[in-house]
């Protein structure tokens, strides 16, 4: 097997599991309490899902220089945002916001593409974080770790 197909094959693994993981995070009874434990104002009791969507390519892995964009789903607010950061060795090399309701004025802002000045090529560790305003801060619903092969 050549080294791209090797690659591409342990970018399908790390989705899986990241998979694995975000239905860990965003299971029924976890998706209302933020990733750093506690209660959320105004979240308790709620469900929240984010699923990752790959736009372009020719599969289902998140690649470098794809665009992706998320499912969001939550019964704590009419206004989920989500925050999507993309890191190489510990460097943010990519960083995203974009609110994922109706009346949200940068609608093309939802779909997100997998580079930036910074980040030029390589595979990368991303995490999407589905959150709500909450007061004066953020309330966080769900979070989707995975890696953006190269």
């Amino acid at each position: 097997m050549g080294t791209k197909r090797l690659n591409k094959l342990g970018a399908i693994a790390t989705v899986a599991a990241a998979t694995v993981t975000f239905l860990a995070t965003a299971s029924p009874a976890q998706a209302g309490k933020p990733s750093g434990g506690g209660k959320p104002s105004g979240g308790g009791g709620s469900t929240s899902s984010l699923q990752l969507v790959v736009l372009t390519g020719g599969d289902s892995v998140p690649n470098w220089g794809e665009d992706v964009t998320f499912n969001v789903s939550t019964t704590a607010t009419t206004q989920p945002y989500v925050d999507l950061v993309c890191s190489q060795g510990g460097t943010v090399v990519y960083s995203a916001t974009s609110g994922f309701f109706p009346s949200y004025p940068w609608p093309w802002t939802q779909t997100m593409n997998l580079a930036s000045q910074s980040w030029t090529g390589g595979s990368a560790a991303c995490t999407g974080t589905l959150y709500m305003f909450a007061g004066k801060g953020k309330t966080v619903l769900a979070t989707l770790p995975f890696t953006a092969a190269a």
